[in-house]
């Protein structure tokens, strides 16, 4: 008798144990035949820059593809061709699509993030990300600082983008740097926003080091001496700054 009660409460056990497992497992499964999608919530990752894409872009993107699932049944909806849909996009790096219970579907991307604008002189015009890819001129425009000169895209992506990096994520770069010329032997030199000079980095190595130095000649020296003094600073050599007067600075002498 004892074995047999034993028995059945081991039986009522398992009973509910699986009732329990089939109700949660019904209750967060959506039920795709009885819902719709109402809506879509698109999240675009700024990453503290400004980009090319907004909400309505990824809209107009999937419409033209008969992929946006606003009244489509949530059973019809295909969250991974939304995804390789819009990761084909040379604007977006990374898509993650997936539904939820109350009929929305999620979308959240990072895009690239363009940190500077190539004009070069062989008549090549597009964007460099912070990772050095090559995105396309687009009719948006992004207020990126312009690169031209002799510019190849191989030279541009390994050379360039340390420099777009620098000044895009420095507040101060990015108001004080108007353009970057690329000359004939691929050395660098800057044209400020503030200041009748021309800024001579030489290779575009140790970029970190050669600005920091010119961010201390400019806060230490032309704001005194004045930041119309030179006509060139030179930071190309390690430790050291070469200015040329201004011409007006030499009749004064």
């Amino acid at each position: 008798m004892v074995k047999w009660r034993k028995a059945l409460i081991i039986v009522l056990d398992l009973s509910i144990a699986v009732y329990l497992v089939l109700a949660i497992t019904a209750f967060n499964k959506p039920d795709d035949k009885a819902t719709v999608c109402t809506e879509v919530k698109i999240n675009i990752i700024k990453n503290g820059l400004d980009g090319f894409l907004t909400n309505d872009e990824v809209k107009n993107m999937l419409q033209q593809e008969h992929l946006y699932p606003v009244a489509m049944p949530m059973k019809l909806v295909n969250t991974r061709a939304i995804e390789e849909n819009l990761e084909r996009s040379p604007y977006i790096e990374r898509v993650e699509c997936y539904k939820t219970q109350n009929g929305h579907i999620c979308i959240n991307l990072d895009q690239r993030m363009p940190v500077m604008r190539i004009m070069a002189d062989n008549g090549e015009n597009y964007y460099l990300d912070s990772e050095g890819i090559i995105l396309p001129d687009t009719r948006y425009t992004n207020n990126v600082v312009v690169a031209s000169g002799n510019i190849t895209k191989t030279y541009a992506s390994k050379s360039l983008t340390p420099l777009g990096n620098i000044i895009s994520n420095d507040k101060f770069w990015q108001s004080q740097v108007v353009q970057v010329n690329v000359l004939s032997d691929k050395t660098v030199e800057l044209v400020p926003r503030v200041g009748n000079h021309i800024v001579y980095l030489g290779e575009p190595v140790k970029l970190k080091k050669k600005l920091e130095r010119l961010r201390k000649f400019y806060k230490y020296g032309l704001n005194k001496a004045g930041w119309n003094k030179y006509s060139r600073i030179n930071v190309e050599f390690d430790n050291q700054i070469i200015c040329k007067k201004a011409e007006f600075e030499k009749m004064r002498d």
